[in-house]
């Protein structure tokens, strides 16, 4: 293995990984594919070993080929770093906050923390992309994004989360839909007996219902299979049917008597938690520090 490492090629490396494909990489780096063919070829050349294996559906990187790419991504971690020191020397006059969440929280971030964050520090850009649960701990691990919101997120060894709070499913229902006893939950087999929206199953909602069909050996009628909060919520006030929420997604609703929050008794249900995520190891710049402080402080979800 040669002594050198010329780091303007693992870019081509670490893109071809993360798109999947070397058609891709190329597309997002506006440059030839030939052009990243050549330039891993000759990272290959340099560290004496194969970086990437290339099937059917693209490349995926072998075991020296994931060191380059987690080498590449710490690298960038101690770039975001000093700019980070440097923020703080400039009073956090510049610089940018990257928060990936669920859409279930974007109401709850906006009349939240936002309005705080946002008077304390205006020169600071602040970054909200949505996706679902899977994707949003996809995006923190690969630094993506530097702080996620998920609800009851899977088990990942690269993430940490700096804040839990037991959020229910609830059934969420219109204002005209008749529920005899106020103070009695709603059993899993009601529910089942009225049409259901529900998110697609990469989204921790859908999986926790599919945890409860699969223990309780009940199928729910699904109406509506969506990537979007905002259609469960419409489909509810067209009197379509039902859907299965914590209530911290539709508090805005809940206070303008649009929609309301059935309790569902199941212990699956009960368990759902809400998490404000980072990536195992990560020094967060000073601008996402204050930021994960104030959506702790600030959250609904987290109250």
């Amino acid at each position: 293995m040669a002594d050198q490492l010329t780091e303007s090629r693992i870019v081509y490396l670490f893109e071809a990984v993360r798109c999947g494909t070397i058609r891709a990489a190329a597309d997002w780096l506006n440059v030839a594919p030939s052009a990243i063919s050549r330039q891993i070829g000759l990272l290959e050349g340099e560290l004496g070993t194969v970086l990437i294996e290339r099937h059917a559906r693209g490349v995926k990187p072998t075991a020296a080929g994931e060191l380059v790419v987690a080498y590449f991504r710490e690298q960038i971690a101690h770039r975001d770093d000093l700019l980070s020191q440097l923020q703080a020397l400039q009073g956090l006059r510049t610089g940018s906050v990257n928060v990936v969440l669920g859409e279930g929280f974007v109401s709850d971030v906006l009349s939240g923390p936002m309005p705080v964050f946002c008077r304390q520090f205006p020169n600071i850009e602040v970054n909200l992309d949505m996706a679902g649960t899977n994707e949003v701990i996809r995006k923190i691990s690969e630094d993506d994004g530097e702080i996620g919101l998920v609800y009851n997120p899977p088990t990942d060894a690269k993430i940490v989360s700096r804040a839990i709070r037991t959020q229910p499913m609830m059934a969420i229902v219109g204002p005209s839909f008749r529920w005899p006893d106020p103070d009695r939950p709603m059993r899993v087999q009601e529910l089942a007996a009225y049409p259901l929206a529900v998110t697609h199953p990469a989204y921790g909602t859908r999986q926790m219902l599919q945890a409860v069909e699969y223990a309780e050996k009940i199928t729910f009628k699904r109406g509506v299979t969506t990537n979007s909060i905002n259609i469960l919520k419409q489909f509810v006030k067209s009197g379509l049917g039902l859907t299965v929420l914590p209530a911290f997604a539709v508090t805005s609703e809940m206070d303008a008597g649009e929609l309301r929050a059935i309790p569902i008794d199941h212990p699956l249900l009960a368990s759902g938690e809400a998490h404000l995520v980072t990536r195992v190891g990560r020094k967060l710049s000073v601008a996402s520090n204050r930021m994960l402080q104030t959506m702790n402080a600030h959250l609904r979800a987290f109250r």
